[in-house]
């Protein structure tokens, strides 16, 4: 009889699995691996565990033996050791992405299926303290000079929790397009009203956008606003040293000249007058002032000493005074500062 041994001892004969049936065990799919990085840590996260297992069974096409598609009891004969294999990998692929204080109620049970059902029980509650906290994260998040990705990835991965904790039931009707619309603004503005001040300006060009984009579109503006940025504020750094140089350097030919205008004058006297600066004759009280010179009083000194506007200074040199101009030393210049 087919199914039997050669020998007829009626011991069913184990049948070869192929690769796409979901009792095939591939090389890789061992108890010992964890197919999650995440673990289920209680409510606030069963939402997230959960479509993340969910993803990870299925792509190993073995998300019937937790939805309870692939039993014992509907596989055949020959094939009731195989289940036995696969579903005690599946028990472990569970078991090991949740937390050691939930990992001990529930390493008993024998079938994947028990397990899932037992979590999905427990802790698929989401009550209002756990929605308003996921809530509140949204709204408080700030960008804090991270990364644009960084930013966008934190609070879209808050935004799909938060939307699997309140899920409405679906409709095509006028009135969900309107509220889909509305949620997509409020993540815009959200998304928005967290990001660094230097994206103020580009921030307020996307909100002057007829019609207002996603948020998604809006991140892929500012993505192409920081690279130029990164690049641009490179380029000005590099380019503003020569200005600098160039600008340091004039100040100190400036100051330079001043002091050797001065230790040119400091050693000269007028016989005249007496006064240090020039000699008798230079001397203004001899051959007359400038008339565009103005004359004040010097609180420290009796004598008067003037000042020389900037017309009595020849334009090839105005910021200097000539060689025995008939100033004293007491005599108020304009300093290049001034």
């Amino acid at each position: 009889m087919a199914g039997e041994t050669p020998g007829g001892s009626g011991v069913p004969k184990e049948i070869p699995i192929d690769f796409d049936d979901p009792l095939y065990v591939h090389p890789s799919d061992n108890t010992i691996i964890s197919i999650l990085t995440v673990k289920l840590t209680g409510n606030e996260n069963y939402c997230l565990w959960c479509s993340a297992m969910y993803r990870g069974l299925k792509a190993r096409n073995k998300l019937g033996f937790v939805d309870g598609s692939i039993t014992l009891e509907n596989t055949e004969t020959t094939k009731a050791s195989k289940w036995e294999c696969v579903n005690a990998i599946v028990c472990n692929w569970i078991l090991g992405s949740i937390s050691e204080t939930i990992y001990a109620s529930h390493v008993y049970s024998d079938k994947a299926k028990v397990i899932w059902d037992e979590l999905f029980e427990t802790y698929n509650k989401a009550d209002g303290s756990v929605i308003f906290n996921i809530h509140q994260q949204i709204n408080t998040l700030k960008q804090n000079g991270s990364s644009l990705s960084d930013y966008y990835n934190k609070l879209d991965s808050l935004w799909k929790e938060f939307d699997g904790l309140t899920s409405l039931t679906e409709c095509v009707c006028e009135t969900a397009t309107k509220l889909n619309d509305h949620s997509k603004l409020m993540k815009l503005m959200q998304f928005l009203s967290g990001l660094d001040d230097v994206y103020s300006q580009v921030k307020s060009h996307i909100l002057l956008m007829e019609p207002l984009p996603n948020v998604k579109s809006a991140f892929s503006i500012l993505s192409r606003e920081e690279s130029l940025q990164k690049n641009g504020s490179l380029g000005s750094t590099v380019s503003s040293k020569p200005q600098v140089s160039m600008f340091n350097s004039k100040v100190n030919d400036f100051k330079q000249g001043q002091n050797q205008v001065r230790s040119k004058n400091q050693g000269l006297q007028c016989k005249h007058c007496n006064l240090k600066g020039h000699t008798i004759e230079r001397c203004y009280k001899l051959i007359g002032y400038p008339k565009d010179f103005k004359f004040r009083n010097d609180n420290n000194n009796q004598n008067k000493s003037f000042s020389m506007n900037s017309s009595s200074v020849g334009s090839n040199n105005s910021m200097s005074v000539p060689s025995e101009s008939g100033l004293g030393s007491d005599a108020h210049f304009l300093t290049g500062e001034q």
